[in-house]
């Protein structure tokens, strides 16, 4: 069976770690090696850490002190990163996991299993559900087709070739896309649910957009597919600011990006494909 490796990033999430570790610690197919990231927490993050690691050989703990700005995807993915030099390279699949989820215990054995029956596979995983008025419903924010950034698990081979993480926003979208041009699939898993905590929270900021639109020009997006995608967002958001200050992102980056200029081509090309299936 596959070996996996698990870094979970946290910042002041006693209020759920312990569920989350817990559900881990409880798979039918264990993890080979568990790092929590404590990045800066002043709650009883740590204790938790500490309890688990005390309980369990696999878990483990690193404390790091980040900038207390939060920069969306860059500082999730520098904790990632700090986690990972904890690590050796002997596993097969290394995943990305948030601190707020409740795994069901099949949750890895699933996963490994679908690595194992497609070979072509390099990222697969399960959907994020929310609790809604008693009943835990599918967290509606991102297509069926795409692993959110909760719960990214990678095969070793694909996470190399795509070069890793990227620390900015926009990380576990461009992840997929460069899979995909390196001719991997990306497997979602419909029959895994896992419980999100915490759900995202759909508040609007200046700060939010602006880094949004900057992730669609480092992906090379082009402007028409950065204006489909921000219209979008901001529907969602229910902010037509949030549409302008996308654009105001977009039209920054002049250099700085996360995909070279025929990575970029493939990206718009898949993104076309994907419009016109939706359309026709």
């Amino acid at each position: 069976m596959l070996s996996f490796y698990i870094i979970i990033p946290a910042h002041n999430e006693e209020a759920y770690l312990s569920k989350t570790l817990q559900s881990l610690c409880e798979q039918t197919l264990l993890p080979k090696r568990l790092v929590v990231v404590n990045d800066h927490s002043t709650d009883g993050t740590q204790h938790i850490i500490d309890q688990f690691s005390e309980q369990y050989s696999f878990v483990s703990g690193i404390t790091i002190h980040s900038e207390d700005e939060h920069v969306p995807g860059a500082k999730v993915v520098r904790a990632f990163y700090r986690g990972k030099e904890l690590l050796d390279d002997d596993y097969d699949v290394i995943c990305k996991f948030d601190a707020d989820l409740e795994f069901p215990t099949n949750y890895l054995e699933v996963v490994a299993g679908t690595f194992l029956r497609n070979s072509g596979c390099g990222l697969a995983g399960g959907f994020c559900y929310i609790e809604h008025n008693g009943d835990w419903v599918l967290e509606g924010l991102t297509n069926t087709d795409h692993i959110r950034g909760a719960l990214k698990a990678y095969k070793k081979e694909c996470f190399e070739q795509i070069g890793g993480l990227k620390p900015s926003m926009g990380w576990d979208t461009v992840d997929e896309l460069l899979a995909r041009y390196h001719g991997w699939q990306v497997q979602t898993i419909e029959s895994l649910h896992v419980k999100h905590l915490k759900p995202t929270g759909a508040t609007y900021s200046k700060a939010s957009g602006f880094k949004q639109g900057q992730a669609f020009g480092k992906m090379r997006y082009g402007f028409v597919l950065t204006a489909i995608a921000s219209i979008k967002l901001a529907s969602r958001k229910r902010s037509l600011a949030y549409f302008w200050h996308c654009l105001r992102g977009f039209f920054s980056i002049k250099k700085d990006h996360l995909v070279s200029t025929t990575e970029g081509q493939f990206i718009r090309q898949l993104r076309w494909r994907g419009i016109r299936k939706k359309i026709f």
